[in-house]
C-alpha cells in the first residue's frame, strides 16, 4: 500500500522568521551606517536624474496608462509624476539603476542596494500624503535611512555566501525579498505579516541571468532592479490585505526554493542582521562601469598620459585581475549595445587608456564607433591573480582589485599600475566623500536650474536638517 503523505504544517523556515524580526523590531543605533545612507541617497537620486538624460531610460517612465494621475500618489523626483506606490517604485529604480552607477555590493552574489530605495521612497511618500489627508503627522527622512539600512543589510547579507549567479540566477530576487520585508514594516506590518510577505518573494523566485551574458546582454539589466523593487512593494500591499504566506516557501521538500532553484542547498545568513552592509558600501564615484572593472578603468586612466600617443605601438595588454570579474565581464567578440560595453572589462579599460575617462556617453554608439577601442580589446589578456580574489571574498578586505600594464612593439613597457581598492570604497571614505557630493552637484544640474540645485544640496548636505524634514517636503523639493 503507498504511503499517504501527512499534509501537516511544518514550523516556519528560519531565515523568513529572521529577517522579519530584523525589519519590525531592530533599532538602527550605527551613526556612521545612518551617515552613508545620507550619501546613498543622494547618490543614487543623482544617479537617477543624469539617467533622465537618456530616452531609452524615459520611455519606460509615467504611468502605464498615459495621463493617468493618481490623487495623493507617490511622486517620481525629477518628473512631474504621481503615480500609485507600486509603479512610483518601478520608475525611481529603473532611473536610479539605468546608467549602472549607484552603490554596489560585491560578496558571493553581487547587486545594488540601493535598487531597494525606489520601492522605499515611493510607499514613503504614499504613507506620508495619505497620513496628512488625514490630519497626521508625515514620516520623516529619518524613517527613510533607517529602512534603506535595514533594506541594504537584507540583500547584502544574503549575499554573503549565497550565490544566485551560479545557479543562473539574478541578483535582484534579493531587492525583492528586502524591498518585501522593509515596505510591509512600513506599512505597520506584524513580525508575522512581514514573514508572509518575505514568503510571497522568494516563491515568486527570480529571473534569470540571461540579459546580463553574452550573447544576450540588453537593456533590460538596466530596469530588472524597478521591476523587483516594485513587485515587493505589491506582494507588501497584498500582505497587508490579508493575503497567506507560505511557511516552508525555502526548505519545502520538492517544492521549496532551495530544493527547486538552490541545487538543494540551504539559504544562510552569514552573520547577524545589523548595519554591516550600508557601513562598508562601495559608491560608484568617478566612473559608471560595473564594479569588477572599477579600479581596471582607475588604472588605464592614469596610464593614459603615457600611452595616448603610442596607440598604434602597443603590443600587448595585460589585465590582472580577479576570478568575478572573469567570470561576469571578461568579454571578447562583438559587443552590440551600451549594456553589452558596460559590462565589458576590456572595452572599460580601453576607453581609459584612449580617452584618459570613462563616462555614460562613452558606451552609446558614437565612441564605440571609434576603431582603437576594438583594436586594442583584440590585445589584451586576463589573468586571474589568487591573491586578488582571496581579497575579494575576505570579509575584513573586500578589495576588488585589477592592475593594468600596457607593452610596446619596441620592447619597453609602462609600470604595472595595481589598484587594489576603488575610489568608492570604505577605505578611501576620506577621498571619496567630498568627489560624491561634486557627482552629486553635478547630476542635479543636468535636470535643475540652479537655485533649485542649490536648495537640494543645502537640504541633504546638512545630515541633521535632513533627518529632520518630512518626507512630502523632501519629494517636493524634486518636482519639475
Amino acid at each position: 500500500m503507498e504511503e499517504v503523505k501527512m499534509n501537516t504544517l511544518k514550523e516556519t523556515d528560519p531565515l523568513l522568521e529572521e529577517i522579519a524580526a530584523y525589519a519590525v523590531h531592530e533599532e538602527v543605533t550605527s551613526e556612521e551606517a545612518l551617515q552613508t545612507a545620507q550619501y546613498v541617497l543622494m547618490d543614487s537620486l543623482g544617479c537617477g536624474f543624469l539617467a533622465l538624460r537618456y530616452p531609452e531610460c524615459t520611455k519606460h517612465l509615467g504611468p502605464i496608462v498615459p495621463g493617468t494621475i493618481v490623487p495623493d500618489g507617490s511622486r517620481v523626483p525629477g518628473t512631474s509624476y504621481e503615480l500609485d506606490p507600486v509603479h512610483a517604485a518601478f520608475n525611481i529604480s529603473c532611473m536610479i539603476r539605468w546608467l549602472d552607477y549607484n552603490d554596489t555590493w560585491l560578496a558571493a552574489e553581487w547587486g545594488h542596494p540601493s535598487d531597494n530605495l525606489g520601492g522605499i521612497l515611493a510607499i514613503a511618500d504614499y504613507i506620508s500624503r495619505r497620513r496628512l489627508a488625514a490630519g497626521e503627522a508625515p514620516l520623516h527622512m529619518k524613517d527613510v535611512l533607517v529602512n534603506m539600512v535595514k533594506a541594504h543589510e537584507i540583500q547584502g547579507v544574503l549575499a554573503l555566501e549565497n550565490s544566485l549567479n551560479r545557479e543562473g540566477l539574478d541578483h535582484v530576487l534579493y531587492v525583492k525579498v528586502a524591498t518585501a520585508a522593509v515596505v510591509t514594516a512600513m506599512l505597520g506590518g506584524t513580525k508575522e505579516e512581514v514573514t508572509d510577505a518575505v514568503s510571497q518573494a522568494w516563491v515568486d523566485n527570480s529571473s534569470l541571468r540571461t540579459y546580463r551574458h553574452a550573447p544576450n546582454t540588453g537593456s533590460r539589466k538596466s530596469w530588472a532592479a524597478g521591476d523587483a523593487t516594485s513587485r515587493g512593494v505589491r506582494l507588501a500591499l497584498m500582505t497587508r490585505k490579508g493575503e497567506m504566506g507560505y511557511p516552508t516557501a525555502l526548505s519545502a521538500p520538492g517544492w521549496g526554493f532551495q530544493d527547486v532553484l538552490f541545487s538543494g542547498k540551504k539559504l544562510t545568513l552569514a552573520r547577524p542582521l545589523g548595519s554591516y552592509v550600508m557601513e562598508n558600501i562601495l559608491f560608484k564615484i568617478a566612473y559608471p562601469a560595473e564594479f569588477h572593472a572599477q579600479t581596471a578603468a582607475e588604472a588605464a586612466v592614469q596610464l593614459h598620459t603615457e600611452v595616448k600617443d603610442r596607440l598604434s605601438d602597443i603590443a600587448r595588454i595585460t589585465i590582472t585581475t580577479h576570478e568575478s570579474a572573469i567570470r561576469i565581464i571578461d568579454k571578447k567578440g562583438p559587443l552590440h549595445n551600451p549594456a553589452d560595453r558596460d559590462h565589458c572589462l576590456q572595452y572599460i579599460t580601453a576607453v581609459g587608456l584612449i580617452y584618459g575617462t570613462l563616462n555614460a556617453d562613452h558606451y552609446e554608439d558614437d565612441t564605440a564607433r571609434n576603431p582603437d577601442i576594438d583594436r586594442l580589446r583584440g590585445l589584451m589578456t586576463t589573468v586571474e591573480c589568487e591573491e586578488y580574489s582571496r581579497d575579494y571574498l575576505d570579509p575584513d578586505k573586500r578589495s576588488i582589485a585589477n592592475a593594468v600594464q600596457v607593452f610596446f612593439t619596441d620592447g619597453s613597457c609602462t609600470e604595472q599600475v595595481a589598484i587594489e581598492y576603488p575610489l568608492g570604497h570604505r577605505r578611501r571614505r576620506d577621498e571619496g566623500i567630498p568627489l560624491l557630493l561634486n557627482k552629486f552637484q553635478d547630476n542635479l544640474k543636468t535636470r535643475f536650474p540652479f537655485r533649485q540645485v542649490n536648495r537640494i544640496m543645502n537640504r541633504c548636505e546638512d545630515y541633521d536638517q535632513l533627518v529632520d524634514t518630512s518626507v512630502p517636503q523632501f519629494m517636493e523639493l524634486f518636482r519639475i
